[in-house]
């Protein structure tokens, strides 16, 4: 099942050590965004964060699709120093989110207590039109 060449809007390599990407706010970002993390961590040989990273930029660029317009970014940046890997989600969107606490028979409201729970650290920063939510999640050694 290939990416179709409309589900990304830009990509940019730089050093081996970071990639970064930007999808259009479309459903499609989820699955591209997903796939996309997927690969590269493949070919960083991190596998075994792979899926977990994976799951948690679903719920970032899903947050970002009910919350914000405007074209997604995600960026993913390897520390071999710190060994960390560091996963970033931007939109347009200026406010912070807000974890809440989600009733049993809610569909929605745990995508950021998911991300505290299985990440070393997480947080936001604003950016020059939006914010970014990122996360580290400790690499293999």
């Amino acid at each position: 099942m290939g990416l179709l060449a409309g589900e990304v809007i830009g990509v940019i390599d730089t050093e081996g050590d970071c990639v970064e990407w930007t999808f259009p706010a479309e459903p499609d970002a989820v699955r591209a965004a997903r796939s996309l993390v997927r690969g590269r961590l493949h070919g960083w040989g991190l596998d075994s964060v792979g899926d977990l990273a994976a799951l948690l930029v679903s719920e970032l660029v899903t947050n970002a699709l009910r919350h914000a317009t405007g074209p997604i970014g995600v960026r993913l940046v390897r520390s071999s120093v710190d060994g960390v890997l560091r996963v970033e989600v931007s939109d347009s969107l200026p406010e912070p989110p807000r974890e809440r606490v989600a009733g049993p028979d809610d569909e929605g409201g745990r995508g950021l207590q998911l991300v505290a729970s299985a990440t070393r650290r997480w947080g936001t920063r604003p950016g020059e039109a939006g914010k970014t939510v990122w996360f580290e999640l400790a690499m293999p050694e």
